[in-house]
């Protein structure tokens, strides 16, 4: 089984309100383990970081300046997940961001789940643990 651990920093929490992806992560497993295999690339957003989340990440809009946008990055992207389960914790937003600049550039199949299988860690930590914390932070204590 093959899997890619995904998570994505942002330029704040709304797609709505026109924030961007600028930071995509992922690691693959093979029947549970890592294999070394790497995916990772910040990405110029073309707009301005709100404070929070900038507090949050750290990175400025100073930093991306030099960044490739999504277009450029989108084939070598989804050639790393395809055929792949992606393992994000709360996979809605991970995935509503990555569906919007697939949506954004139109591409031919504008939902990363045409290219991937999504596991949404957070949905079954609440399954497996209702009414406790579910922060990743939580869950590895």
């Amino acid at each position: 089984m093959r899997q890619i651990i995904l998570d994505t920093e942002t330029t704040g929490l709304s797609t709505k309100q026109g924030h961007r992806i600028i930071e995509i992560g992922c690691i693959e497993l093979v029947n549970r383990r890592v294999t070394g295999q790497h995916y990772h690339t910040f990405l110029n957003p073309d707009r301005d970081i709100d404070e929070g989340a900038e507090r949050v990440h750290g990175i400025s809009r100073d930093d991306l300046e030099t960044a490739p946008r999504f277009p450029e990055i989108v084939d070598e992207l989804l050639a790393f997940v395809s055929g792949a389960e992606l393992v994000i914790h709360n996979a809605e937003f991970d995935v509503g961001f990555i569906d919007n600049e697939l949506k954004l550039m139109k591409h031919r199949k504008p939902k990363i789940s045409q290219h991937a299988a999504v596991l949404d860690t957070l949905k079954l930590a609440r399954k497996l643990h209702p009414g406790q914390r579910n922060s990743l932070d939580a869950l590895c204590k």
